[in-house]
């Protein structure tokens, strides 16, 4: 999910005729030091973003993400995000509704040369929801998306882009949250569903059950393991956090079936299970480099089979995470926690001890100190700074107590004759 985002930014700024940095892993390269240790005076200087932002690398394209999947994730576990972190989401959005992965200067009134997108506006409107308190600019930012859908039913990462699995699967999940029927929005009497079945593959073939990211330029439909974890979940008409599913039908394809969109789920799952069966993660294949294990997308396939099917359909590519996904973690920051974190959840696992990690202590490390850390710190503070334990007090204030009630009793009585 996290690595198709930047692919995504990367495309929207070849439309745009801009050049996108990458978004990798989360650690800011750092300029050669002097002598002294300090910046060398050739060296460019080291960009430096909010304070209130989890993470450290570029914003550009991700800013907004990476902050709503860090406060999903943060809400799962009753973390609740600092009070300027919250605001500092709210402010990427624009007068229309729409957010932008980034806007250094909030203040600015958006323009046309603003870049906005479907896929950062869901997640911001998913993950203030979930806050709560903030109807005004998740109603903003639905309506927003409802006048941005195309005439297939479907939305692409900019507006106006062709549809594709990813795009409608995460809007389907804002309006879910939001109170919204996904079914009810229509477009020229297309829905979101219908969009979503025109990018999966039919079981008769090669990688049958899968979902396209989109066509080819020959208008085939290639298999793509991330777009189909998006697409078993936008099929479900669910979100980015999700619980264990219950009575799901076995995950075999099947063209037909009952109503069309749980049909598409079902085949991807099943799609998703035959990719994992072998190593128990999914392979990330790029054009002059070896396979390399594609740990997001394997968190994502987590949380897709265990919507559908519950955490038992999970167990396998779970296990490999907790084994493995340490290092990735930590090289690719807020977001990949965040990911771990709903794959966790998703399955009733417990993100505290993920192979023996503390995920959400990791997450929260990353961006302001959450609000609930804050309470707990001063608690232990002052339980530290005194002397003595709380029964200590109890005690004093019962003997005071005990004091008082023969007093009164006294006083009630008046001398005796």
């Amino acid at each position: 999910m996290y690595v198709r985002r930047s692919a995504a930014a990367l495309a929207a700024a070849v439309v745009i005729g801009a050049a996108a940095p990458a978004i990798a892993a989360d650690s800011s390269p750092s300029a050669s030091p002097s002598p002294a240790g300090s910046p060398s005076p050739s060296a460019p200087a080291k960009p430096t973003y909010p304070a209130e932002l989890y993470g450290t690398t570029d914003p550009t394209y991700d800013g907004v993400w990476r902050q709503s999947l860090a406060m999903l994730a943060q809400n799962t576990v009753g973390v609740k995000p600092a009070k300027g972190a919250v605001d500092w989401l709210v402010g990427q959005q624009c007068a229309d509704g729409a957010f932008a992965p980034y806007r250094a200067d909030a203040a600015a009134d958006c323009d046309a040369k603003t870049l906005v997108d479907t896929n950062n506006t869901a997640a911001a409107v998913q993950a203030l929801v979930a806050l709560g308190g903030h109807d005004a600019a998740t109603s903003k930012a639905v309506t927003w998306l409802k006048s941005v859908q195309n005439k297939d039913g479907g939305w692409g990462y900019m507006p106006g882009g062709a549809s594709d699995t990813n795009s409608t699967s995460v809007v389907i999940g804002a309006l879910a949250i939001a109170g919204e029927k996904p079914a009810d929005v229509r477009k020229d009497g297309k829905t979101a569903y219908d969009a979503l079945n025109e990018l999966a593959l039919p079981c008769k073939g090669d990688d049958g059950g899968a979902f396209a990211f989109q066509p080819d330029k020959k208008g085939k439909l290639l298999a793509n393991a991330d777009a189909t974890a998006a697409g078993v979940l936008g099929s479900l008409g669910k979100g980015l956090v999700v619980s264990p599913g219950k009575d799901a039908p076995a995950a075999d394809c099947t063209d037909g079936g009952y109503p069309s969109s749980q049909q598409a789920a079902v085949n991807g799952a099943a799609y998703l299970t035959d990719a994992l069966a072998k190593d128990g993660h999914l392979t990330s294949t790029l054009p002059g480099a070896e396979d390399q294990p594609d740990y997001g997308n394997t968190a994502d396939a987590v949380v897709a089979l265990a919507a559908l099917s519950g955490a038992d359909a999970a167990e396998k590519p779970l296990r490999w995470l907790e084994q493995n996904s340490a290092k990735w973690a930590k090289q690719s920051g807020p977001a990949a926690y965040a990911q771990l974190i709903l794959a966790a959840h998703a399955t009733g696992a417990d993100p505290r001890d993920f192979g023996g990690a503390d995920l959400v202590k990791q997450l929260n490390a990353t961006g302001p100190a959450p609000q609930a850390a804050t309470k707990a710190t001063n608690e232990e503070k002052t339980k530290d700074d005194s002397p003595f334990g709380v029964w200590w007090y109890v005690g004093i204030f019962l003997v005071v107590g005990i004091g008082i009630g023969f007093l009164l009793s006294g006083r009630k009585k008046g001398p005796q004759a």
